[in-house]
């Protein structure tokens, strides 16, 4: 009588082996650029604080204009600073700059933008003493100053 050999060969534990092999060699740059965006998102957020404060003294029109780092939302000093974001600078337009630090080596110290505008295209000039009304916001666009990758950046914020 014959008998049955169970288990698995040698070649068939090492096809297992290499097909394993290439989906991870696959899989973990795609995890990688994941959880930097992930992590950028906070970005986003510190700077969306901002986009409402602006949006409020646009729509208020106060007399004297805000000056550079005078909106009220700006990350300026270490003891403001998050895990993730180093700085939150204004302009006297109310353009927001957020400066990234603790990510990784392909985003830390770069810059994300984030821009008012006055229609679908024109960035807003802020004008004292009237009242006006912002069109949107734009944000990652490298015209506009930002220095990371728009595969880092969330869906939202791909300019």
């Amino acid at each position: 009588m014959r008998t049955l050999q169970k288990g698995f060969t040698l070649i068939e534990l090492m096809i297992v082996v290499a097909i394993i092999g290439i989906l991870a060699a696959v899989a973990l740059p795609a995890y990688q650029d994941y959880t930097i965006r992930a992590k950028m998102s906070e970005v986003i957020l510190a700077m969306s604080s901002c986009r409402t404060s602006i949006t409020e003294v646009y729509q208020s029109g106060p007399t004297t204009a805000p000056a550079v780092d005078g909106w009220g939302c700006e990350i300026l000093t270490v003891s403001q600073q998050t895990k993730y974001v180093n700085a939150v600078h204004t302009d006297a337009n109310g353009v927001v700059k957020a400066t990234v630090q603790g990510i990784a080596t392909v985003v830390n110290t770069s810059v994300v933008t984030l821009l008012p505008l006055s229609d679908a295209t024109t960035p807003s000039t802020f004008t004292a003493g009237s009242s006006q009304t912002l069109y949107g916001w734009r944000c990652g666009a490298s015209a506009d100053g930002t220095t990371v990758s728009p595969k880092y950046l969330p869906g939202s914020c791909r300019g």
